[in-house]
């Protein structure tokens, strides 16, 4: 039995920021060493994105490019906060404020399309790696959606990049262990609060390309799929009525410690917000590394990569993209629908993987489709579905 996707919601803040607005702000808010850089320009105008979308945004933003203080957000650079930005206590007040609400926007379309009413659903698991909050998206998305007290919750959390195809294993277990599941998976990422202001120039790269944003997908398995979305031989039946259709199932998931990897990626709470570090090496190590246990993991599912019919890779950055796809030697349209993600929404983590396979379903793209993720350890992810 596999988790078979029925529904699919994505959602992200109004506010968004253009590569030039973005270097505006590094160059207020970055070290003082780096203000009259002369390498920042180029990773902004090379960060293939067009725009990203992030909570902090709008009137901040202005009150940062033009120097004034009328929002008075913790987020302005002042003489006390100088080359280092909010604290993590106040960075966490606003995820606790603004990740609830993000993640219902996903939720409610997901739950939609699936013909779920929030009242059936047995499980809820969240996926988040930009904040704490306990009660948290958890309980936003009980009391939000309406569903029952009883519903079953698991949280994936501090995963980094790959999380939702972790909490997508997750949701493939309770499908196969109960064939009256229904599971609601939402992921939810607010990495602008973890906006760097020093100078190290790995962490101000990753000012550049993440975002905010929200996905959620509502499926389930056996007896809990909807007549309405039954399937013949592993096909898609229903159409969503937008280009879409569903269910995708989840066939298979894997995962690959990367070895000799541990410090190029990794992600840990500091004082003054969450610290990524992101090596120059990770596009290499992809290029390198990722095609022999893939081409393992494809077979043992009786699979060659030849047989792939779409990519859906997690869009961590232009170089990333061009490792996997010179890794795995695929045509140049393969990650099209990775880069129009990138370039419409920025890296917004983990909910990012569940936008491409949203673009990918509503293109018609062709099954199997494997979706791959990165994150810390350095550990690749994937999904193969059908």
């Amino acid at each position: 039995m596999s988790f078979a996707v029925l529904g699919l919601g994505t959602a992200h803040p109004p506010d968004h920021l253009t590569p030039e607005d973005g270097l505006g702000v590094a160059r207020r808010l970055a070290g003082p060493d780096v203000r009259t850089s002369t390498w920042l320009g180029p990773v902004y105008a090379g960060s293939g994105i067009g725009r990203r979308h992030q909570v902090i945004g709008g009137p901040v933003v202005r009150d940062v490019l033009r120097g004034t203080a009328e929002t008075g957000s913790p987020f302005l650079p002042t003489a006390a906060n100088d080359g280092v930005g909010p604290t993590t206590a106040e960075r966490m007040r606003v995820y606790a404020e603004e990740a609830g609400p993000l993640a219902l926007r996903a939720a409610r379309p997901a739950l939609a399309e699936a013909g779920f009413a929030p009242e059936s659903v047995t499980h809820l698991v969240t996926v988040s790696c930009t904040g704490f909050a306990a009660p948290g998206v958890d309980l936003a998305l009980i009391t939000g959606l309406g569903l029952r007290p009883t519903v079953e919750r698991t949280h994936v959390g501090f995963m980094g990049c790959h999380g939702a195809l972790n909490g997508l294993r997750v949701a493939n277990a309770f499908a196969a262990a109960d064939p009256a599941a229904r599971v609601l998976l939402c992921a939810v990422e607010l990495c602008s609060l973890h906006y760097y202001y020093g100078s190290a120039a790995d962490r101000l790269v990753a000012n550049a390309i993440f975002a905010d944003g929200a996905a959620a997908v509502a499926g389930a398995g056996g007896r809990g799929t909807p007549a309405s979305h039954s399937t013949e031989r592993g096909r898609s039946a229903s159409p969503t009525g937008d280009g879409g259709t569903f269910p995708w199932h989840l066939l298979a998931s894997g995962s690959c410690l990367i070895p000799d990897s541990a410090a190029d990626m990794a992600w840990a709470v500091g004082d003054h917000g969450f610290e990524m570090t992101l090596s120059r090496r990770v596009p290499g190590l992809i290029a390198a590394r990722l095609r022999p246990w893939l081409d393992a993991w494809l077979g043992d599912n009786g699979l060659s990569l030849s047989a792939v019919g779409s990519w859906a890779v997690h869009p961590g950055g232009p170089k990333v993209l061009a490792a996997v796809g010179e890794g795995l030697g695929l045509p140049a349209d393969a990650l099209a629908a990775s880069r129009g993600v990138l370039a419409d929404f920025g890296n917004m983590s983990s909910p990012t993987v569940l936008f491409v396979l949203d673009r990918l379903r509503r293109a018609g793209a062709a099954r199997p489709c494997v979706a791959l993720g990165f994150g810390p350890g350095l550990v690749a992810e994937a999904a193969l579905f059908g």
